[in-house]
């Protein structure tokens, strides 16, 4: 996670928009609209990984796309000063990075339900802890090496680790597999016990009113939270702060997400998750009018804003599992997470060119202000769950654990899949 597209691509995008645009002559407005480029492959690669997963193993799915996403990053830096091949390189890697995320985020929830929103909130935050750190990281090497270089080392760094975590550490629980293909029953002391979750298929939650309010409130946040944070260092930039001292805005940022992911990951298991979301959603409609003002306004803004920052990390899964349920999790969190990206690639562009229309950041931020009040007025029409936490789950999930790995080899239940 901390090394996925969000820390390592969308929270640096901001340190790369000046190097790129006067290494090739580039306007802001157009560098940025790569991360627009690069949400429509994640929105194209998110829902094939989704419904890829719920019917292939885990590494199955996860270490091609790893592999293929940083390949496409580091291809990046050959590119020549040509847009249309810049943007389809950053589609590319939109496409593989939409399994990046999603295949870790179910495996975790494969082992929680009854403290599922702090276990999400801990994954998460490794993904926050990637961004407040990476800039520190991309700062230094752009000042000395520059932006193709400095793309080349994020690529490697994301290959190494990504390539480790896959094979050395994680896990889904209750997975079993025929060649890679998931085994949905199993035979076990002349009983066929099914081993799929209890939930909605595709097409019912299409037509359930609370997949539709998800899908419009993260996707109205993910616009508003994305366009501010992207602009954050040429906002710092066009009010006389020095290129370092702006790029440490990242840092508080990321420091930020990563202090709201833990922390509002522990309040979803201890109080009703739209309210949660409510409060989280206002914070950045407070930041924004905090980020004109001195540089220490700017900073306590910043963080605001960053509490916001992923918060389809976190509240998008628990939302899906406890309303739409785990039957076709990654199928229906691969579409939802693709609304979130697809729409969250226009507040960038929509954020700069308010600026080159207006004459200013300042006359754009009290629009993103209103918009997250609706939102955290709406996500508080979700009403009670569908699908509550079972007592008693992550006691049976270790214990389970522990017996599998006590099994003998020869032992194993026999099984077969279904039809």
């Amino acid at each position: 996670m901390a090394v996925s597209a969000g820390p390592m691509v969308v929270s640096t995008l901001s340190l790369f928009v000046v190097p790129i645009a006067e290494d090739t002559g580039w306007s802001r407005t157009a560098v940025t609209a790569a991360f627009t480029s690069m949400a429509l492959g994640q929105a194209v690669g998110t829902p094939v990984v989704g419904h890829l997963l719920d019917r292939f193993a885990f590494r199955w799915v996860v270490a091609p796309s790893w592999a293929l996403y940083c390949a496409c990053l580091a291809l990046v830096t050959a590119v020549p000063r040509a847009l249309p091949l810049f943007y389809g390189l950053f589609f590319l890697t939109g496409v593989f990075a939409g399994g990046t995320m999603i295949p870790f985020v179910k495996a975790t929830l494969s082992w929680f339900d009854n403290r599922r929103g702090a276990a999400v909130g801990v994954t998460a935050a490794f993904a926050a802890l990637g961004a407040a750190t990476t800039p520190l990281l991309v700062s230094a090497l752009l000042t000395a090496h520059g932006w193709r270089v400095t793309y080349r080392w994020l690529a490697l760094v994301a290959f190494v680790v990504s390539l480790t975590a896959v094979f050395a550490l994680v896990r889904v629980r209750a997975e079993r597999a025929l060649r890679g293909r998931l085994v949905k029953v199993v035979v076990a002391d002349d009983r066929v016990v099914s081993l799929e979750p209890p939930g909605l298929d595709v097409r019912e939650s299409l037509r359930d009113k609370h997949f539709w309010m998800i899908a419009v409130n993260l996707c109205a946040t993910g616009v508003a939270v994305v366009g501010i944070q992207v602009s954050i260092v040429p906002m710092m930039l066009d009010q006389g702060v020095a290129p370092g001292r702006a790029a440490s805005l990242l840092t508080v940022f990321g420091l930020a997400s990563l202090l709201g992911r833990v922390v509002g990951g522990a309040l979803l298991d201890r109080f009703h998750a739209p309210v949660v979301c409510a409060v989280v959603v206002l914070c950045p409609a407070v930041g924004v009018f905090l980020l004109h003002g001195p540089f220490a306004s700017a900073a306590a803004g910043t963080a605001l804003v960053g509490v916001a920052f992923g918060v389809e990390v976190d509240l998008l899964p628990f939302f899906v599992s406890r309303y739409l349920g785990m039957r076709r999790f990654g199928g229906l969190l691969g579409i939802l997470q693709a609304a979130v990206m697809l729409t969250s690639a226009f507040g960038p562009p929509a954020v700069n060119l308010g600026r080159d229309v207006l004459g200013g950041y300042d006359a754009v931020l009290p629009w993103l202000a209103g918009l997250l009040v609706v939102c955290a007025a709406l996500v508080l029409r979700l009403g009670p769950y569908r699908y509550p936490a079972v007592a008693g789950f992550d006691r049976v999930a270790a214990r389970d654990e522990l017996v599998e790995a006590l099994r003998p080899n020869d032992s194993t239940p026999a099984t077969r899949k279904s039809e």
